[in-house]
């Protein structure tokens, strides 16, 4: 059976969209329990926003398709967030694994709309396309930004956590 790059393009959106809602329960439980950390809390906060907004950006471009965001993959997306939240808690060095973790998923993005562009490109869907490549400068954005301050978040940890009676983990 062949699919349509109108279609492959759909599938791939509500794709991007429960990977948005993941990302989004995973950056507010993160948020949520960050004390220690203000600056990493401050971007992690602007970068909720930003996944908000994209959201409903997919939901536009899928809805244009003549789609809508998929219930199962957004509740799976959901659950590997609830799942990660919960590890992340158990983990003494909760704080910079959590980094760590989001560096990579910000990668993940990254070429999940590098695919989208190119399958928007070929389906003639210039809308989506646009949509796809200002969400993929907010995505490399925060990739950099992660990156960028790793060393600071860890240097950080490592010294509250070799400071008795200081909390290291957030």
């Amino acid at each position: 059976m062949s699919t349509s790059p109108p279609d492959n393009l759909l599938d791939w959106l509500q794709d991007a969209h429960a990977m948005e809602q993941q990302a989004e329960h995973m950056l507010k439980a993160q948020s949520a329990r960050l004390e220690h950390y203000p600056d990493l809390k401050a971007r992690i906060e602007q970068h909720i926003q930003q996944k908000q907004t994209q959201k409903t950006l997919l939901e536009e471009c899928i809805s244009r398709l003549g789609g809508s965001p998929s219930l199962m993959k957004d509740i799976a997306g959901q659950l590997a967030a609830f799942g990660q939240a919960v590890s992340g808690m158990t983990m003494t060095d909760e704080v910079v694994k959590g980094a760590m973790a989001g560096y990579v998923f910000e990668n993940l993005e990254i070429a999940s709309y590098t695919v989208l562009i190119e399958a928007a490109r070929e389906a003639g869907d210039t809308d989506t396309q646009s949509v796809c490549e200002q969400i993929l400068e907010q995505e490399t954005a925060m990739s950099a930004w992660l990156l960028e301050h790793l060393p600071g978040v860890t240097k950080n940890f490592l010294l509250r956590s070799a400071t008795p009676g200081a909390t290291a983990k957030v």
